[in-house]
């Protein structure tokens, strides 16, 4: 030892050479920043950055970054005056202090002093080489040199201060002022910042379980500080003890759904630079969301009601204000860590109010337009309504807001460019498969959709077609993803859906001078799987589901019955925070005026139509043609219809020409139509003369091969019946039907004629007693 001291002081130059060629080689691999190896935290806040959660790092520790900046500036002077008081004026190693700690610790000293620097200690925690024994102490010194060569004095003190151990698996000034006081570093007060400057020195016994317990030592701090900095006497910094600090196990763990989708939607975000997720969430929409769900669901178990998920947007910025994803995260037996919103399900109707939003931007209907709610078929699918009934005429509206099937896959069957199934791609609808599987069930609920995907459809409705993504986060960019429907259909869709009236409600919305208006829709899916409703009020898109995660069927699960007052109960959470008319009720701007139609059939007015209302209208793409509901006849004096050139006409009056398939449901419920009489007996009647409909074939079906089975003991030309069937104008009386040229028989209008073919290619064809004519193509096979 003697020797090396006497070559160091006969040698000053080639010793600090051989120091730093050592030092240098123990900081080689420390070039790398001080802190890229480590993992962090991730905060989650509310939009009021309120904490949500914070995680486990990589290497379970609760480490936040907080960057030097970040730091409260009394903290990092209250850890330099407690540990090390020259780091920014010594080279990584403080000699005067190791020759103070030596002599004390090996000269019989009353306690054993420590003499390591700031970057000493960061040293320490960076190398797995513990630094008790001799040798150990001198890696750590050279390690230090290394660390001083390779960095500045605000890397290491920043890393230094990330590292810092306080208790239990707690690290860094960011992750103990979270811990203990629930606040960011940076808003620390001052009995809290010397509090923690004090832990790590004795971290075990300064910090655990019940808090922190640091007066003593804090007190002789207080007295240094003191003296260093007299502007705070004034500052009892006394006063705040013993301070109250959360306990670990009191950390909060709120929206649960909501935080995993953020954690996984920000996973490639850099948090050492940002320190924290800041999420849109609304925590007092959340919890009174998760309030209402839950009570709903305990209110309704007793008929096997046990999970449900709910969401509620802004429109306006996309943002989400709360998120359920299930009834209860912690149940297991409901699968409750599934996140619902997530979830594919069968959407039933829900997806209706598309299907008449692309109906009107392609000029087919407008809101009051006349729809048959009556039995039809296409291409072999034979919808049914839910209540297994046909309503007749309903108007567009009135079919969408009782959510008719009928009249729905009549429209679907009629969009071209796009189809209900290209917008909902477009739409962004993920998941669906190819077309053909679908046909035009999709508008019933035969394309599964997620609550997000729902939520994105009602939204893009209230920003006048514009489909925009939802954000989670809030420096999320506003994104425009398509405009799949022009401004003018999407205020029309909402116009009929805000005519949908709640069970509920014993009162119209336009009696209340305060009424909120509502724009809405239900669906249930097929087997009873999953009830929805989803709506716009004020500036919220608000959506529930109800089923089970494991696809189970109930019959309870209908979603005018159980999704809808759930719905409404969150309706009435939003309440108070409705201000201001909507922006999806204001039409100024918009291509859409409205106009007069007639009252029963929903077209323009013709001379006859004594009963008109207004509806909106879009000029240009709107339907056109005028009433052929009412019409004037020649009556004779015996009552029956004149002949257009008959001299004995008593008077002319107006009646009603409704389809036959129409007049028939009209019949079976009881109502009275004003139907034309037969014509008069001496009548020559000529195609000519009559300006009705022609009638159209319904049965045979369009696209439909049939087939006659040969079975033991049965010729092979011994078919199956084929019923023929057609629907005729209000006039007709009889229908005539033929095969090719050849005279079948007759039928009425409401009654099919019963034809049994054998295998061939047939021109099926039937004319009714006013001579209008209509022809179908039919194959008959034989199958074995």
């Amino acid at each position: 030892m003697i020797r090396w001291l006497d070559f160091l002081r006969r040698n000053p130059v080639r010793s600090a050479a051989a120091v730093l060629a050592v030092a240098w080689a123990f900081g080689f691999g420390l070039s790398r920043p001080l802190l890229e190896t480590y993992s962090y935290s991730r905060q989650v806040v509310d939009r009021d950055r309120h904490l949500l959660r914070v995680t486990l790092s990589g290497d379970e520790k609760y480490r936040v970054f907080t960057a030097l900046e970040d730091m409260p500036k009394a903290f990092k002077d209250a850890v330099l005056l407690h540990e090390d008081r020259h780091f920014f004026f010594h080279p990584g190693v403080n000699p005067w202090s190791l020759v103070k700690a030596a002599a004390h610790t090996y000269g019989g000293g009353e306690r054993r002093i420590g003499g390591s620097t700031i970057t000493m200690q960061l040293a320490r925690m960076t190398s797995t080489r513990g630094s008790k024994t001799i040798a150990g102490k001198v890696f750590q010194i050279f390690r230090a040199l290394g660390i001083e060569a390779f960095h500045s004095k605000n890397e290491i003190f920043e890393a230094y201060l990330n590292l810092l151990p306080y208790g239990a698996n707690i690290e860094g000034i960011g992750g103990a002022s979270l811990v203990y006081f629930n606040k960011q570093a940076r808003d620390l007060t001052m009995s809290e910042i010397l509090s923690l400057a004090l832990v790590p020195q004795n971290p075990n016994a300064r910090a655990n379980s019940n808090g922190l317990r640091v007066r003593v030592a804090k007190a002789a701090l207080i007295k240094t500080w003191l003296a260093l900095h007299p502007e705070d006497r004034g500052v009892n910094l006394e006063a705040e003890l013993p301070l109250a600090t959360r306990k670990l196990d009191r950390l909060p763990f709120s929206a649960p759904h909501f935080v995993n989708l953020a954690l996984d939607r920000g996973f490639d975000r850099d948090y050492r630079k940002r320190g924290r997720l800041e999420t849109t969430l609304d925590r007092g929409l959340q919890e009174a969301t998760e309030k209402k769900l839950r009570a709903f669901v305990e209110s309704h178990r007793r008929i096997g009601i046990e999970n449900a998920t709910a969401m509620i947007v802004n429109y306006q910025t996309m943002e989400v204000l709360s998120l359920v994803g299930s009834n209860n995260f912690f149940d297991a037996k409901i699968q409750g860590q599934v996140n619902g919103a997530l979830g594919q399900r069968s959407p039933g109707s829900s997806l209706k109010p598309f299907a008449y939003a692309l109906a009107l931007d392609q000029g087919l209907i407008h809101p009051l337009s006349l729809l048959k709610d009556t039995p039809m078929s296409f291409g072999g699918f034979d919808p049914e309504n839910f209540d297994r009934a046909f309503a007749g005429p309903v108007s567009a509206t009135d079919a969408l807001i009782h959510s008719r099937n009928v009249p729905a896959v009549y429209l679907s069957s009629l969009l071209k460019s796009p189809t209900l199934y290209e917008f909902l791609k477009a739409g962004g609808v993920t998941k669906m498969r190819d077309s053909a599987q679908y046909g035009l069930s999709v508008v019933l609920g035969g394309a599964e959709i997620t609550m997000e995907e729902m939520i994105r459809l009602y939204a893009m409705l209230a920003n006048h077609g514009e489909l925009k993504s939802l954000r989670y986060f809030k420096d999320d960019s506003k994104r425009t993803i398509a405009k799949p429907l022009s401004r003018e259909a999407a205020f029309l869709t909402l116009e009929m859906l805000r005519n949908n009236a709640r069970d509920d409600q014993k009162y119209t919305e336009s009696w209340i001078r305060d009424s909120v208006p509502i724009a809405w829709k239900t669906g249930t899916s097929h087997g009873f799987r999953d009830a929805w409703t989803t709506g716009i009020v004020g500036p919220y898109v608000i959506s529930v589901w109800l089923g089970n995660f494991n696809g189970e069927g109930n019959q309870a699960l209908v979603g005018r019955e159980l999704a809808a007052p759930l719905f409404f109960s969150l309706v009435d959470a939003v309440k108070s925070n409705l201000r201001g008319e909507p922006s999806w009720l204001n039409a100024r701007g918009l291509g859409v005026k409205k106009v007069k139609v007639c009252s029963i059939s929903g077209k323009l007015p013709g001379k006859h139509c004594r009963h008109q209302v207004d509806t909106w209208f879009i000029p240009g793409k709107s339907p056109i043609a005028v009433c052929d509901i009412h019409r004037e006849v020649p009556i004779t004096v015996a009552g029956l219809r004149a002949c257009g050139d008959a001299t004995n006409v008593a008077r002319r009056e107006i009646f009603e020409f409704w389809p036959s398939d129409l007049l028939h449901i009209f019949r079976l419920a009881g109502i009275p139509r004003k139907t034309p009489p037969s014509f008069a007996p001496t009548c020559r009647i000529l195609a000519t003369q009559s300006e009705g409909i022609a009638p159209s074939i319904v049965s045979p079906r369009k696209e439909v091969v049939y087939s006659m089975r040969v079975t033991e003991g049965r010729n092979s030309d011994q078919a199956e019946i084929i019923p023929l069937a057609a629907v005729a104008d209000g006039d007709a009386q009889k229908l005539h039907w033929f095969i090719g040229a050849r005279y079948l028989g007759q039928s009425e209008p409401q009654k099919p004629f019963l034809w049994k073919p054998k295998p061939g290619h047939y021109v099926v064809r039937v004319v009714d007693d006013l001579g209008r004519a209509d022809s179908r193509e039919v194959d008959v096979k034989v199958t074995r």
